[in-house]
């Protein structure tokens, strides 16, 4: 008898999904779009780290250990010290350098970011046999050792085409012929003979890795011991002036230190950007897997409506044998199969997304993680099955309370069309403990440069907030039902809410989710790009902005692409030109286990007029060294103000060999949107006396009053072409240039939030048509009774409509303060911990009030529609079925 109804259930189920397939394609498209944003996220991802492990993996080889500089490039006599050294197997001797490329017969001057690696190519095949130059079949025999000679790997092939082209150091354009190829994947990358680098590039006697290989057997540990004695003394190649001196110590990281040295293992730096990446990654799944929440509501709603449709089915099939519990592993099934097909939609959506990003967007997605690194999509049977689950997952959790309402039908009241009783409310205790767990989590640290501890307590202040709705819905109209209790309609409306508030709840449940993840979105991104636009402010202050590198370049090409200090001398004295301020950029390694930090040598005078500062700057000590730090430097770091930053002054000693270790004290912290990983700034004067640095990599003119800017940019593009015939290398930029691009990039990376804002308030008020639409079919005898006592169809639809405006008021209400404690959240405490870098609350009250406007309008108009077809002649007749 039971599997008989089962399967009559069963048929009921399936004719229910397949004859209202608008309805049910609306709840499976939403699991679908959560599953698809979220899968592609991860493929998008996974598939650049493995193509950037990839690139570094055939780059570097697989050396035993890579021996590098602290800071820039070291003496090539170390290399016969440690090749000599009884336990080195093979050693290979590495120059790289970052610099810019430029096809003869371009036009436009545009230049190509290029990688440049200088070897052995007699011993770099026992290392690293991708790096091995491969000469064209008519090149010389002796093309490997041949100055001016380069062999493209495919990237850069694909961009150089060309038998010749021009790289660029410093304001000089060098000539270059390309012999070969070199079957190394990754970025753009140029391979040349270490002599023919060394000479082309200036850096005669310097090296910047040594690539080792040990012999079979040897203790690492044992090793890195006798490097330490071998190379205490050893001198790096400082730059231009430099003085160099003694230089020893060490710092724990990876592997081991020594002295100026880093010993790292060929896999670190695929694992440091993995690491580096973590939270970014994280962060985009979390924001992807939005819609999978809200669609959660919209299968909860769907099946509510389903549930009530079918009511007196299931309390007939009650009667003659059906538990309730087989009642809810049908409900339960249903919710499944809209989750199934979701989900395999999801990620059939989900890799056509993927693939698509990847080729038309590469792999970044605007986090510059993977700069250059162009993957093809590598997909994961593991990943679409467990994205898949997930969604299936989601579906159950909101297909469960409409199948806890068909198991707890009551089977004889409902056959008689009563429906259920009205809910009591519950307590709001519980509601008020998540909440407030909901804050104690956000003032956990992060894990693992994760703010888990954050997300949990978005999730814990969402639930407790939707939770507490029957208590807020009875909260405020037990307040305002006396005010309209002389009025009709409205008192209608108002006692309905108040009478089935737990009904009302799960009405306007979707929308409070949705809004209040909109209105903290919309907080959020309103902060970021007020902080921005302030930060912007402070940090161009001058007229123009001169330098030599494309804006896209990072610091690594610091120290190949730079103007000659004669040269911005020489700007000062152009008509027109009132002052002009130098910057020098360049990486220091404070710690292996972490990115290089940029130390960034500029004037700054009064820093809380030249920096966008954050609190007061401090009083810098008699005979030490004032410095600026990031707040990722405090993060990461622990530079905090009034403190002697030790680990930046071993570092100075060890990378720029200065004769007396200097002693920094971190007088103040200023706000870096550019730079997610640390930035210190020093007074430019500090740096040159302790470095003998003297070059130079952008340059800010203030103008003269009357002066035009384009007659000083020929100026100094005259002067270029004059001092090096290289003025087409020259950029400048205005600050009104700088700033449009930046927050015109700004508003392009957070688009997508706003097209995720309104997917989840479109599921949310799908959620209220539906939950409606189950409501007023199970009411079609009480609107035949309204009708029978003289109301319109038109009061009718008024009371309906008015029931709507007031449950979608209080989800507005909810989903405004629910938003507000999300914002604060992500705004204090998930940047911070995820990025580093914090922002002043911009409450945009505006734009807020008129998206709760708006939801309370749509909510009213999709109740009113949906209370059309039940206030009709059939609820009229409906009175008759009990007669």
């Amino acid at each position: 008898m039971a599997s008989a109804l089962v399967a009559l259930l069963s048929g009921f189920s399936w004719r229910e999904l397949l004859h209202h397939p608008w309805r049910n394609f609306a709840a499976a498209a939403a699991v679908m779009l959560g599953v698809a944003l979220a899968f592609s996220v991860h493929l998008i991802n996974a598939s650049a780290l493995s193509e950037f492990s990839q690139a570094v993996r055939s780059v570097n080889g697989q050396p035993d250990l890579e021996l590098r500089a602290v800071q820039g490039s070291f003496d090539e006599a170390v290399f016969e010290k440690v090749a000599g050294h009884p336990q080195v197997q093979v050693a290979s001797p590495v120059l790289e350098l970052a610099s810019f490329a430029t096809r003869n017969n371009d036009s436009d001057g545009k230049r190509i970011a290029l990688r440049v690696v200088g070897l052995d190519a007699l011993v770099v095949a026992q290392v690293a046999p991708a790096l091995m130059p491969i000469p064209f079949a008519d090149a010389d025999r002796f093309a490997l050792f041949t100055p001016g000679s380069v062999f493209l790997n495919p990237a850069a092939r694909q961009s150089l085409p060309d038998a010749r082209f021009k790289l660029q150091s410093g304001l000089q354009l060098l000539d270059v012929t390309v012999a070969g190829t070199v079957s190394a994947g990754g970025a753009a990358l140029a391979v040349m003979d270490i002599a023919a680098a060394q000479e082309l590039f200036g850096k005669q006697g310097q090296l910047s890795r040594i690539d080792l290989r040990l012999k079979p057997g040897t203790d690492k540990a044992a090793f890195l011991a006798s490097l330490q004695l071998l190379l205490g003394n050893v001198r790096r190649a400082g730059p231009p002036h430099a003085s160099t001196a003694p230089v020893g110590g060490s710092e724990p990281h990876e592997v081991g230190s020594v002295g100026a040295f880093v010993v790292a293992e060929p896999g670190d730096a695929a694992q440091r950007v993995s690491n580096l990446s973590r939270a970014y990654r994280v962060n985009l799944t979390v924001l992807a897997l939005v819609a999978l929440f809200t669609g959660a509501f919209l299968v909860f709603s769907v099946l509510s409506l389903s549930v009530a449709k079918r009511a007196q089915q299931f309390a007939l099939l009650g009667v003659l044998g059906l538990t309730g519990r087989e009642r809810l592993g049908l409900v339960l099934a249903e919710s499944g199969l809209l989750g199934l097909v979701g989900s395999a939609s999801g990620i059939a959506l989900g890799t056509g997304l993927a693939a698509l990003a990847l080729r038309l967007l590469g792999g970044d997605l605007g986090g510059g993680y993977f700069a250059g690194v162009a993957p093809g999509l590598q997909w994961s049977g593991w990943a679409a099955t467990a994205y898949g689950l997930l969604g299936v997952a989601a579906a159950l959790v909101g297909g469960w309370w409409p199948a806890r309402a068909a198991q707890k039908l009551p089977p004889a009241q409902t056959l008689k069309g009563l429906g259920a009783a009205a809910g009591t409310g519950r307590g709001h205790w519980l509601s008020m403990l998540m909440i407030v767990a909901g804050v104690l989590l956000a003032l956990l640290p992060p894990v693992l440069g994760i703010p888990l501890g954050a997300y949990i307590s978005v999730a814990l202040l969402l639930t407790g907030g939707i939770t507490a709705l029957p208590w807020l819905i009875a909260l405020l109209y037990d307040r305002l039902s006396p005010w309209v209790a002389n009025q009709l309609l409205p008192m209608l409306a108002v006692e309905r809410a108040r009478r089935v508030r737990e009904s009302a709840a799960v009405a306007v449940s979707g929308v409070v989710a949705s809004l209040s993840l909109a209105v903290a979105l919309t907080i959020m991104v309103a902060s970021f790009r007020d902080s921005v636009t302030h930060w912007l402010d402070i940090v161009l202050p001058a007229d123009l902005y001169v330098r030599t590198a494309p804006p896209s370049s990072t610091s690594a090409a610091g120290d190949t692409v730079y103007f000659p200090p004669e040269f911005s001398a020489a700007i000062a004295k152009i008509r027109g030109v009132n002052r002009i301020s130098t910057l020098r950029t360049t990486a220091l390694s404070l710690d292996a286990a972490q990115p290089n930090v940029a130390l960034i040598a500029r004037e700054i005078g009064d820093a809380a007029g030249t920096l966008p500062m954050i609190g007061n700057p401090l009083k810098t000590p008699e005979g030490q060294v004032a410095i600026y730090v990031s707040e990722a430097m405090v993060d990461l770091y622990g530079a905090r103000p009034g403190t002697v930053f030790k680990p930046l002054s071993a570092s100075f000693s060890r990378s720029f060999g200065a004769t007396a270790q200097p002693v920094f004290f971190v007088a103040g912290v200023w706000r870096d949107y550019a730079r997610q990983f640390g930035a210190i700034a020093m007074e430019r004067s500090d740096f040159e006396r302790l470095t003998g640095d003297t070059r130079i990599n952008d340059l800010a003119i203030w103008l003269e009053p009357g002066a035009i800017g384009s007659e000083v940019e020929q100026a100094v593009r005259t002067l270029a072409d004059q001092q090096s015939g290289a003025g087409g290398l020259i950029e400048f930029a205005s600050t009104q240039e700088i700033r449009a691009i930046s927050l015109k990039i700004f508003d392009r990376s957070f688009a997508v939030t706003y097209w995720l804002q309104g997917v989840a308030i479109a599921i949310g008020l799908f959620g209220v048509a539906a939950s409606f639409s189950a409501q007023v079919l199970a009411r079609r005898k009480e609107f035949g009774l309204l009708a029978h006592l003289g109301l319109t169809r038109r009061q009718i639809l008024a009371v309906v409509a008015g029931e709507g405006a007031a449950w979608t008021l209080i989800g507005s209400v909810a989903g405004l303060g629910l938003g507000l404690a999300v914002a604060v959240v992500l705004v204090h405490v998930v940047n911070p911990q995820s990025f580093h870098w914090t922002m002043d609350l911009v409450l945009p009250w505006l734009r807020l009030l008129g998206l709760c406007a708006s939801v309370v309008l749509a909510g009213t108009l999709t109740a009113w529609l949906a209370g059309r077809a039940a206030a009709g002649k059939d609820a009229v007749l409906a009175v008759k079925e009990d007669w």
